[in-house]
């Protein structure tokens, strides 16, 4: 075993143990532009260090997925809860980099400026 793949586990721990409160926080809101990359990362770092042979750092890195994961489905802002929020993201994105390619204002992009979205 690397001595690395204890110091990689040792910053995943803390991670969770950093992340446990906004978890288990029911008044929460936490973006998903901040989460759903998060989760990303922490999926990608996942497999990339089981790629790597470092065991222990690949599951550190699955439990940081996993706590960005339970943020995005029941600590995002939004009407619903659950995994949906992930799809819920990328749709908007999809929108707004459709809106920024165009020219035209998304009904994010209104909101934000005051406007009606109407």
């Amino acid at each position: 075993m690397m001595w690395q793949d204890l110091v990689f586990l040792a910053g995943s721990v803390l991670s969770i143990v950093f992340l446990a409160p906004t978890v288990r926080d029911v008044t929460a809101n936490i973006p998903l532009g901040s989460s759903v990359p998060s989760m990303t990362i922490g999926a990608i770092y996942a497999v990339t260090y089981a790629t790597m042979g470092m065991r222990f750092s690949a599951l550190g890195s699955l439990g940081v997925a996993t706590m960005w994961s339970l943020i995005v489905c029941y600590r995002s802002p939004g009407p619903r809860d659950g995994p949906a929020n992930v799809f819920r993201f990328a749709r908007s994105l999809a929108r707004r980099a459709h809106g920024t390619v165009t020219g035209t204002p998304t009904d994010d992009d209104r909101v934000a400026s005051g406007r009606s979205a109407d």
